[in-house]
């Protein structure tokens, strides 16, 4: 039985996916998969897709094409899937799961300036859209560094596979990042809305589609026990952090030039922060959410010396998990003048009447002590007029932690009392854990952004004014960094260089210990 629907309510997206009474059904469809052949196609798009079909969320009707330089048949593709899907898949293999979707596996050799080989796209898709009935919808994913983005856009506009034709559609799926600059952004951007409109551009940030960042508006807006104390009355600053224990590894092409604030901060982190600091939206509908956290990002504020209110670091030899492990500078592919930070710290605020005088800090690195990425609120201290010093010398600052990986969950610490004869006050931590508290499993990102691009489905993606307010954040730094020295070494396995730690001990604070 359904459950009633009051009248004019506004149903809410972030809710009908995860519940299984009301599932969201992709409608007959092509995805079309540039750079089908690379790490992220095959350890997490492909599969994916697989567990979306497994879990009943693809119809029919749908094709998957490949496209890349590789001298494939659609059945050497088909085979190369079937072993990312068996490898990375996260739901039980079916092999009656497998047979229908590789039923609609194609394959599209050639280069992308190749007027030929776009040619001979539009052809596959429209023989898919007779044999398999999928309606002339086509979404097109570039799984491509950016600079290359340009290239497939104009091909698929002279192709004529960027015109929709009737009750089609047509979208195009951006990986990130969305340039490298503010600049380089807005002609990306001019680029892509010069062949489709806005509403079929879907920016993909996969951080976006992880369960507990979703549940940051549900936490906020579906209880009233956080809300009234989510301003700067009772805050005293909030901490981001995005921490690897890895290094660039097989990345180094494209991380080197890049850094760890463009690869995270500006997209990831940022998001975070514009969710945390939001205003509450009129709805869950795209347009309203995107409204609310532009405001937030546009009344961000860098600190007034940049030299003193960010950090950034370059990993050093050292220990890593008990094995040693080089230094960015010896990694395989990276100059030895290389001044690309793999650590960045910056601290910001955000001038609204919610978040005034609040910082919030800002963190990634690779090759740190763990790997976490977490959102801590951390509150203001209580004057304890009623105990001792020594009664409350073990207590620290309440908290409410919003773990995003790798244990999705929210931690609650607060001061307890501890058992015995004397009044001693000890901090104390309660648990929500996903996977103890649901038996659902969560969708990975992947599989949920997918879905929604699939069914036209926008709040999960940031639209350009987000990007473009990103990216104002962010270059004066990069441009203060860039005539500013080289970034400070620290040692692997370790939380970053003493500059990020001096950068909170000026304000008489110190980063969290995940």
């Amino acid at each position: 039985m359904k459950e009633p629907v009051m009248p004019g309510a506004v149903p809410n997206p972030l809710r009908s996916v995860l519940d299984r009474r009301l599932p969201r059904i992709a409608g007959p469809s092509v995805l079309v998969l540039f750079g089908v052949t690379g790490d992220l196609a095959r350890k997490k798009l492909l599969p994916a897709i697989y567990d979306l079909a497994n879990r009943g969320l693809l119809p029919p009707g749908f094709g998957l094409v490949g496209f890349a330089r590789r001298d494939w048949a659609d059945q050497d593709f088909a085979q190369q899937a079937h072993e990312a899907v068996r490898k990375y898949a996260r739901t039980p293999f079916r092999e009656d799961v497998w047979r229908q979707l590789s039923e609609g596996v194609r394959f599209v050799q050639g280069e992308l300036h190749d007027d030929e080989a776009f040619d001979n796209l539009a052809r596959t898709v429209r023989e898919l859209d007779a044999d398999r009935g999928t309606g002339g919808n086509y979404a097109f994913y570039l799984s491509l560094p950016p600079k290359l983005f340009p290239t497939v856009v104009k091909q698929l506009r002279r192709s004529g596979l960027a015109e929709s034709r009737g009750d089609s559609w047509r979208r195009v799926v951006i990986e990130k990042p969305f340039g490298h600059n503010l600049e380089s952004a807005q002609e990306l951007n001019a680029v892509v809305d010069d062949v489709f409109p806005p509403q079929s551009v879907f920016r993909i940030d996969h951080y976006l589609g992880k369960e507990t960042v979703q549940n940051i508006m549900a936490l906020r807006f579906a209880n009233t026990l956080f809300e009234p104390i989510w301003n700067r009355s009772y805050v005293d600053h909030v901490q981001i952090t995005m921490a690897e224990d890895i290094g660039v590894g097989g990345r180094a092409g494209y991380y080197d030039g890049i850094g760890a604030a463009r690869d995270v901060i500006q997209n990831h982190l940022l998001q975070l922060l514009a969710l945390v600091a939001m205003e509450e939206p009129l709805s869950f509908t795209a347009d309203a959410i995107r409204a609310e956290k532009e405001k937030a990002l546009s009344a961000v504020t860098l600190p007034e010396d940049l030299g003193l209110g960010t950090a950034r670091g370059q990993y050093a030899a050292g220990w890593q998990g008990g094995a040693s492990v080089v230094g960015y500078l010896e990694e395989e592919g990276i100059p030895a003048d290389s001044i690309t930070e793999t650590y960045a710290a910056i601290k910001l605020g955000v001038n609204t009447r919610r978040w005034a005088g609040v910082p919030f800090y800002l963190r990634t690195g690779k090759r740190l002590g763990r790997r976490v990425t977490e959102v801590a609120l951390v509150f203001q201290r209580a004057p304890h007029e009623m105990f001792s010093r020594v009664e409350t010398e073990e207590l620290g600052a309440n908290s409410l932690v919003l773990r995003i990986q790798p244990d999705e969950g929210v931690t609650l610490r607060f001061g307890s009392k501890v058992p015995g004869a004397s009044m001693e006050v000890r901090d104390v931590s309660m648990d929500f854990t996903y996977g103890e508290s649901f038996t659902e499993a969560s969708p990975e990102a992947y599989e949920r952004l997918i879905l929604d691009v699939l069914i036209g489905d926008p709040p999960l993606f940031p639209r350009q004014e987000e990007v473009e307010l990103s990216w104002k954040i962010l270059d004066p730094i990069e441009e203060y960094w860039a005539k500013n020295g080289r970034p400070e070494q620290y040692e692997s396995g370790t939380w970053g260089p003493p500059s990020a730690h001096e950068l909170m001990a000026r304000d008489g604070r110190q980063w969290r210990r995940p």
